[in-house]
């Protein structure tokens, strides 16, 4: 796929629009993708990025309901969590998990919501070439984005998992839900040390702003680790510099997001995406 910002899907009538909803919302970058990808099929859809804060999300959320022509909402950072509440019906993992980031809008009005980030984390590391079977991972954060790549990575084949967030509770939390559906799965909530680990991931916010604290400690990455990030912008943050001057291999945030454009596509527009 070409993700030529230049080239525009076509916008007139018949456009069906994508909200995509965050806040804020200067860093995004999942609509340049998007509609580098309907103009490139020929797909009469446009995604566009609104930011609204999270008091207002519900306000928000029920005027989109009486747009015709809006195909569905995407969510990010802080709001996949919310929005889950704010759904008709829930399917797949997201009903599991109670957390979405894909919405589609039904000809009555209703939402009904999924949740891909899981899967299309797993999907753009194996896109890139990524090993996942008997691999020992750690995950940073128990957070909306971070419950379902827990359970994608469980069912991808690691043999285990060790999850850290900055409150413990919320980790064994997850701990105990991954172990309910994956349970050939060594997983424990520990510390956010990377040493004895094949794949670092970081799925919290960290990064995503200037001067923020690294998720973990940079002088414990190893070389020949895998350190991947959820953050997208920047494209490289400080985490990933750290991690390539440790001798590390590098996965951008980007690849979550490109490898789950097919999804969006398909559930939200009722169009086969692929060729």
């Amino acid at each position: 796929m070409n993700n030529d910002s230049s080239r525009h899907a076509p916008v007139n009538g018949k456009t069906k629009v994508i909200v995509l909803i965050a806040w804020p919302a200067d860093h995004i970058r999942t609509p340049t993708f998007f509609n580098a990808l309907c103009a490139e099929r020929g797909i009469n859809a446009v995604m566009v990025p609104w930011a609204v804060r999270p008091e207002h999300l519900a306000d928000a959320w029920n005027g989109l309901r009486f747009v015709d022509n809006l195909a569905g909402v995407v969510l990010t950072i802080p709001h996949k969590q919310t929005a889950a509440a704010l759904c008709d019906s829930l399917e797949g993992d997201a009903a599991l998990l109670d957390v979405v980031n894909t919405v589609r809008r039904n000809a009555d009005g209703t939402y009904t919501g999924r949740m891909y980030d899981g899967v299309g984390f797993v999907d753009g590391l194996r896109n890139q070439g990524v090993t996942l079977d008997n691999q020992r991972a750690l995950l940073l954060g128990a957070g909306g984005a971070a419950t379902a790549i827990a359970l994608a990575l469980a069912r991808a084949g690691v043999s285990a998992l060790t999850i850290a967030n900055r409150s413990p509770e919320k980790a064994q939390q997850l701990v105990q839900l991954v172990r309910q559906h994956a349970q050939h799965v060594k997983v424990e909530a520990g510390s956010a040390d990377p040493a004895g680990h094949d794949i670092v991931i970081n799925a919290t916010s960290l990064g995503l702003k200037e001067g923020d604290a690294l998720p973990c400690d940079a002088a414990r990455i190893e070389s020949g680790m895998v350190v991947a990030e959820a953050v997208m912008q920047p494209p490289v943050t400080p985490l990933l510099s750290a991690a390539a001057k440790r001798g590390a291999r590098t996965h951008l945030g980007e690849h979550m997001v490109t490898a789950q454009l097919e999804r969006f596509v398909e559930f939200l527009l009722n169009t086969e995406a692929r060729h």
